[in-house]
């Protein structure tokens, strides 16, 4: 197996706008990311990943770029970033930068030359089509709303967008547009910065001809058409190929067989990807369903491509909220979730916030929400007549703006994100959660990841162990080993809130091994029985 500096690194999500605000007008901002720079040392990451800074309207929090070679006023200037760029730099910190390339705002440049007429130039650097009996040219559904068409009055056609009526996609069978694309990304590289993660890539080419869904609401015809994969391999050898960066594509609707056409190291596409089998298609904890992905994943993958073990973000509920519990027992399930995914095959992915363990919110109004998603869907059902408090429960629990409340570092109003007022509420709980007491406490979740983080770099079988599961019809208890060279590993995890007893010798000889880690003071460290508290986990070498 190729061994490769970004394979043996974690990654660490700054979703800047809510990170740290320090010109008060209420969002954070890159100089907000220089101060804490050496926090994110601190805890052990490597990398650090920031979402969307470019200008834009911000309909969709920076995901609607309006212009991809400037800086977005409320997170700074580019002298700001050369200096993040910089100083991350000088404390061994690579970054590499959120990219949006299926689609643009309908306030770029491109856009608005495209839709001035028909024959503009860059007519056909977008989506456009002509109506179908009055109606749009098929029954197609967007992530964010009804259509994946808008009609535009001035020249009686409709364009097409994926996402938000804001955001149309890009024609990427336009060589022009890719070429100008490409041109930017070097823009960046050359900046020096270390890769992108390249939003909704698996959205690039669309089916040919548009004809109408059987079922429209199953989106997955959106995404992996035939076509997509010429295009990241010519964009792997105008752009990729000339820099030892880190590249990584968000793919939904994929299974392990397609999604190893994105990361095969022999086709020259993508470093690694993130799937979405278990944030996007398991709401709520299931772990037999979720050690038959993590089997399928590695079967797929392993030797091949690289994966990302991941299991929130700035899309996705805070996995002590949505996966653990964020009650009783939440440092323990956070405990027990981190040492799972740092041990697991593939780059671990940190959110800001997971490492002291932040839970998710409930507001009490839609009001209180930005998340743009949930606001149309909620408009959507309520003009169709579902009660609005009902509306409201139902979106509340998978709501993007679980992960998106600011961060806290104090028990000093919002929580020390702002002296202004943050865009976003801050989470009531972060007098009780914040990195302040982290810090204070050795015994805290932030601890625990860092000494996840130090073992990965001194143990090479984190990183390129295989991967067996031990006892797979066990519903409470996860087990596996992992092998390379001489080391071997062991995980066990108890996910339930009662007491679990497992004999693991048969598969793994506990004679001479050591506990590296637990979540549990006193815990026993050898026999052939090992008894489990609530959400303990337990990681072995030998």
């Amino acid at each position: 197996m190729r061994k490769t500096w970004w394979k043996e690194s974690v990654v660490y999500q700054v979703y800047w706008r809510s990170f740290l605000d320090t010109d008060g007008d209420g969002y954070g901002d890159l100089r907000g990311v220089i101060e804490k720079l050496d926090y994110i040392q601190n805890l052990g990451a490597d990398v650090i990943w920031l979402n969307p800074f470019y200008v834009s309207p911000d309909k969709d929090n920076g995901y609607d770029i309006a212009d991809y070679y400037s800086i977005m006023p409320k997170a700074g200037t580019m002298e700001d970033f050369d200096e993040l760029l910089a100083e991350a730099k000088k404390r061994g910190l690579r970054i590499i930068m959120d990219l949006v390339v299926n689609h643009t705002s309908n306030e770029h440049p491109w856009f608005i030359e495209s839709k001035s007429s028909k024959d503009n130039p860059k007519r056909d650097w977008y989506i456009w089509r002509d109506g179908k009996d009055g109606n749009p040219p098929n029954n197609w559904r967007s992530y964010f709303w009804p259509s994946t068409w808008e009609y535009d009055k001035v020249t009686g056609q409709y364009y097409f967008h994926s996402f938000a009526v804001e955001q149309p996609d890009l024609n990427w069978e336009n060589k022009e547009l890719r070429n100008a694309i490409y041109n930017m990304m070097h823009f960046w590289l050359k900046k020096g910065i270390d890769g992108f993660r390249l939003d909704a890539i698996a959205l690039l080419s669309k089916p040919a001809g548009f004809p109408d869904a059987e079922v429209p609401e199953h989106i997955g015809y959106l995404a992996n058409n035939p076509g997509v994969h010429d295009y990241l391999q010519e964009m792997n050898r105008e752009v990729f190929n000339h820099y030892d960066a880190l590249t990584v594509g968000e793919v939904a609707f994929v299974s392990p067989e397609e999604g190893l056409k994105y990361v095969d190291e022999s086709r020259g596409e993508l470093n690694t990807l993130f799937h979405f089998e278990v944030c996007d298609e398991m709401p709520e904890w299931d772990l037999k369903r979720f050690k038959d992905i993590q089997k399928r994943w590695y079967q797929g993958l392993w030797g091949k491509g690289w994966n990302s073990q991941f299991l929130n973000n700035h899309d996705h509920t805070r996995l002590v909220t949505r996966y653990g519990n964020d009650g009783k027992y939440r440092v323990e399930s956070a405990k027990l979730f981190a040492a799972m995914l740092h041990t697991l095959p593939g780059m671990p992915y940190i959110y800001q916030g997971e490492e002291i363990g932040m839970t998710g919110v409930r507001f009490e109004t839609i009001d209180d929400y930005q998340d743009i998603a949930m606001k149309n869907r909620y408009l959507e059902l309520t003009s169709n007549g579902v009660d609005p408090d009902e509306v409201l429960k139902l979106l509340q629990p998978l709501s993007r703006d679980n992960s998106r409340t600011p961060m806290h570092w104090d028990s000093s109003p919002n929580a020390g994100f702002t002296k202004g007022s943050p865009w976003l509420k801050v989470n009531p709980n972060y007098r009780e959660i914040n990195v302040e007491k982290a810090l204070e406490d050795k015994n805290s979740i932030f601890y625990f990841y860092q000494k996840l983080i130090k073992l990965r770099k001194s143990h090479p079988v984190f990183v390129y162990g295989d991967y067996q599961p031990i006892q797979e019809a066990r519903n409470e208890i996860y087990v596996y080993k992992r092998k390379h060279e001489q080391e071997s590993l062991l995980y066990v995890g108890n996910f339930s809130e009662s007491v679990q007893e497992i004999n693991v010798e048969a598969e793994f000889d506990l004679t001479g091994a050591e506990l590296l880690l637990t979540n549990y003071k006193g815990s026993e460290t050898h026999g052939s029985i090992l008894r489990l508290n609530p959400y303990e986990a337990r990681v072995y070498l030998k």
